[in-house]
């Protein structure tokens, strides 16, 4: 495929990193955009010089896309994906995919049997620390990862909202937990404390603004996850130990520490602009391979948070094989 024709669903917010980037790659053409807003739609629509839409289906109906980009909150999802895939269209899909476990569980059956190339907004993949760390600890055994991802509140209506986000940790915190799957593998029990304790005094909110998340993974190692929204700053990062070793991703530098040496290496990645890049290749060229966060790994990231909520409303623990077969992810 010399080019690829793409289209937008949602062009707020996180929308308008990815429209910038697809606009400079030159294998890439912004055909359409959609947004409930006609103001955000004639904006992108004037800048990218895209037709702009404020309705899916007519968008789908008339526009002849290769490439989708579904850039939507948690609870707006709708059939967009299945839609998408009927008409074989390629996707990638803004995290958190969605907030019903068993919902994305059925998208990703559509998205694989329609055979079709889907990634989703696990940046954090393509970060060149990300890979240095990934190489250093293959054949290594971790022991025990830490990671926390403390910042400020967001200000976007919907975000305060739990049944909207599902949460800091289903929207944001993922990327942290994310990471730790990807460098340690994937998690088998949760066990979780939430609790809004300082920030009550924004309205409507019913979200936790301090959650601890701890958790055992498939190697046996023990994990924990500290997430906040009550500081003024930002700043996120995991630290995995070994037997005279640890690796630190502090945000997207990285320190590697063993008894012989230490040595750090400071990111030159436009992550997002890789994770784009990746996408639009991976389309072109029909190589699911170059995207690094599929829908289904997506989905089991998806499923950590989501069983970490579980957990701190019942109190118990969860144990994600069961919670992950009641909805039929695998």
């Amino acid at each position: 495929m010399a080019n690829v024709k793409v289209g937008f669903i949602g062009v707020g917010g996180i929308a308008s990193v990815h429209l910038k980037n697809i606009s400079s790659i030159e294998h890439a053409t912004i055909t359409a955009v959609c947004d409930i807003s006609a103001e955000r739609v004639k904006q992108a629509g004037d800048q990218y010089r895209a037709n702009g839409y404020t309705n899916v289906d007519e968008m789908l109906d008339n526009e002849s896309l290769d490439a989708l980009f579904i850039c939507v909150p948690p609870f707006a999802h709708g059939d967009i994906e299945e839609k998408a895939a009927a008409r074989g269209i390629h996707m990638m899909v803004e995290k958190p995919l969605g907030l019903d476990l068993e919902i994305v569980a059925a998208k990703a059956k559509v998205i694989e049997e329609a055979g079709i190339i889907c990634s989703t907004g696990y940046c954090l993949r393509y970060l060149d620390t990300v890979s240095k760390a990934k190489d250093y600890l293959r054949g290594k055994e971790i022991a025990m990862v830490r990671g926390h991802y403390i910042t400020s509140f967001v200000q976007t209506p919907w975000y305060r909202l739990m049944n909207k986000s599902g949460g800091q940790l289903v929207e944001q915190s993922t990327h942290t937990l994310d990471l730790i799957r990807y460098l340690a593998g994937d998690v088998t029990t949760v066990y979780a404390n939430m609790a809004l304790q300082l920030m009550g005094d924004i309205p409507d909110i019913d979200i936790p603004d301090v959650t601890s998340v701890s958790m055992t993974l498939e190697s046996g190692a023990i994990g924990h996850l500290a997430s906040s929204f009550t500081q003024a700053d930002h700043y996120t990062g995991i630290e995995l130990l070994g037997r005279d070793f640890r690796v630190v991703l502090d945000n997207s530098t990285l320190h590697i520490i063993d008894k012989e040496k230490t040595i750090s290496y400071k990111s030159s990645h436009d992550f997002y602009g890789e994770q784009d890049r990746a996408f639009i290749d991976a389309v072109r060229l029909n190589n699911q391979e170059l995207v690094l966060a599929p829908y289904g790994e997506a989905a089991k990231t998806l499923a950590v948070t989501l069983a970490a909520n579980a957990s701190s409303k019942t109190g118990k623990a969860i144990h994600l094989s069961e919670f992950m077969s009641a909805s039929s992810v695998c």
